[in-house]
């Protein structure tokens, strides 16, 4: 039987009480190149829990993949992080900030849906995370495209929609399973104001505590994750800095399956601070038989840059994935209430 999962909170406030935590370096790199020019990235490495307090610092890394246009993107960018923190209460402590986080996840992607539906565009956006550790791939989300997720097809027909594939002349039909109105290929997003109900911008929320060792955070979209396996990504940009693996995992995505779609990627290390970061060191030019010769001195250079990716399993510790709205915000909360005044 799988042990309960403790609250961050929790796990936070016994090394707290115990000395043992301390802040880690976060590095980060990102990598794009454009198909559509839908993707939009939000990096904020230096986030603050309370206004001028360092101590209280925290990061926030996401990419807005948009279809049928950037409105959506671009509005889920500038308004997403403030909506989500706005349903956090103010002035708490840091274990009650990490307790409330995850609903305050729920009600601030709803709200800033309902806010971009107001403004009568029909564009949308999702969102994309996955996460590397050693030698194996712990997803952080799971797959809300309709041909992949028979749960998602069993809600969306539930709810009263069509799912099924795109008939062309003759009657064949063709692509990916969609959700009629609307023909979105995916169940969950923020905007999308033509497709009705269905699709739902509730998110799935994981928490996780890293280990020692630290971690890797590879955010993509579908440019990417439809191009490569997560391991391969992972693999593809293993024992790199950040800034170069996030621009190899794009080329890797590209020498796959080419510039079929936008193809964007940040890639963040959590790295603790007893670990300590090596530059690369500058490129020179080297004949054939020199770099032979270097071969073994480059190898054990590696080995201190191979730490940063080298870490160990994540802990789990909260997960819900339901796209039912009172079951993550409660069967009090009103259906017409603003999801942010909570």
């Amino acid at each position: 039987m799988k042990p309960p999962l403790v609250p961050l909170a929790t796990l936070i406030g016994r090394e707290l009480r115990g000395g043992k935590v301390e802040k880690p370096l976060v590095k980060y790199g990102q990598a794009a190149l454009a198909k559509k020019g839908e993707d939009y990235f939000l990096t904020k490495p230096d986030c603050e829990r309370i206004a001028g307090d360092p101590s209280t610092s925290f990061s926030v890394f996401a990419i807005f993949d948009g279809h049928n246009g950037i409105s959506a993107a671009i509005f889920a960018k500038e308004n997403l992080l403030a909506n989500v923190l706005s349903a956090i209460p103010q002035g708490v402590s840091r274990d009650d900030w990490l307790q409330a986080l995850p609903r305050a996840l729920v009600a601030g992607f709803v709200k800033t849906d309902i806010e971009f539906q107001q403004r009568g565009e029909t564009s949308g956006t999702t969102m994309h995370i996955g996460h590397t550790g050693r030698g194996v791939v712990s997803l952080l989300t799971v797959d809300h495209r309709l041909e992949e997720n028979a749960e998602e097809r069993e809600r969306v027909t539930a709810s009263g929609g069509e799912v099924g594939r795109l008939n062309v002349f003759g009657g064949n039909e063709v692509g990916p399973l969609r959700c009629w109105p609307g023909g979105l290929c995916l169940s969950r997003s923020i905007g999308d104001t033509d497709v009705g109900e269905f699709i739902v911008p509730i998110p799935h929320v994981k928490q996780v505590k890293l280990s020692n060792a630290g971690g890797r955070l590879i955010i993509a979209s579908d440019g990417i994750w439809d191009a490569l396996p997560s391991d391969v990504a992972a693999q593809s940009c293993r024992g790199l800095p950040a800034e170069l693996a996030a621009k190899l995992v794009v080329k890797e995505a590209l020498r796959s399956r080419g510039l079929k779609d936008d193809t964007t990627c940040v890639v963040v290390d959590i790295i603790p601070s007893d670990i300590p970061i090596i530059p690369p060191p500058p490129k020179k030019k080297q004949s054939f038989l020199s770099s032979f010769l270097s071969g073994k001195k480059s190898q054990s250079a590696n080995k201190a840059t191979s730490k940063l990716s080298a870490v160990g399993a994540v802990e789990e510790l909260f997960e819900e994935g339901s796209a039912v709205l009172a079951e993550r915000l409660g069967k009090d909360f009103p259906s017409n209430q603003n999801p942010g005044d909570f």
